[in-house]
């Protein structure tokens, strides 16, 4: 079991930056179609980067993309997996 968590260690470094821009938007539950339009690309590349995400990540669908994203940290879903950073709200008023 190490040595497949290896491979899913390595696979998820090679996702480029517009494939892990369109795992946040498969997490954040838009479809191809409003994925290509808030890109503004063709639904037809989206297809294709979701295709090859999916062959990268080994995962055959959506959810189990999404459950790979979360576990590699590549998402955060309403702070699920998530580091919670202080806000100026939350902090400490200091005497």
């Amino acid at each position: 079991m190490a040595g497949n968590e290896t491979s899913q260690v390595n696979v998820s470094g090679t996702l480029s930056e517009r494939e892990l821009q369109i795992v946040e938007l498969v997490a954040a539950g838009l479809t191809n179609q409003e994925i290509s339009e808030q890109l503004e690309i063709s639904k037809r590349t989206v297809d294709n980067h979701i295709s090859n995400i999916l062959t990268k990540t080994a995962t055959g669908n959506r959810v189990a993309l999404v459950r790979w994203a979360l576990q590699w940290g590549k998402v955060c879903i309403d702070e699920v997996n998530c580091c919670a950073l202080p806000t100026p709200d939350t902090k400490e008023a200091k005497p």
